[in-house]
């Protein structure tokens, strides 16, 4: 006998992204960091690892190369403002 399949838990998106997730505090957070990442690109002369860390003017210690990296990988979900102020911070791949 053959057993029916599982359905599927699959989550319903009713909203579209707000707040933190449309540009909001994790992404103004995310630009610092980027300002962060061209600081250690200046002083070492160049792209970090995923571990390369920079001290943030709030005390905060960032690993500077997973921000960028990881909104490279998931370009395609960043709005027209989110897109724009990475091209602001010199972001190439963000511009266009």
């Amino acid at each position: 006998m053959k057993k029916a399949p599982r359905a599927r838990k699959t989550a319903t998106k009713t909203t579209t992204a707000v707040g933190s997730r449309a540009g909001g505090t994790t992404f103004r957070k995310g630009i610092q960091a980027l300002h962060a990442l061209q600081q250690y690109i200046a002083r070492e002369g160049g792209m970090p690892g995923r571990a390369g860390v920079q001290e943030m003017p709030d005390g905060d210690v960032r690993r500077v190369g997973v921000w960028p990296a990881n909104r490279k990988q998931r370009r395609d979900k960043l709005g027209q403002t989110q897109l724009a102020a990475l091209a602001e911070a010199g972001v190439d791949w963000a511009a266009g």
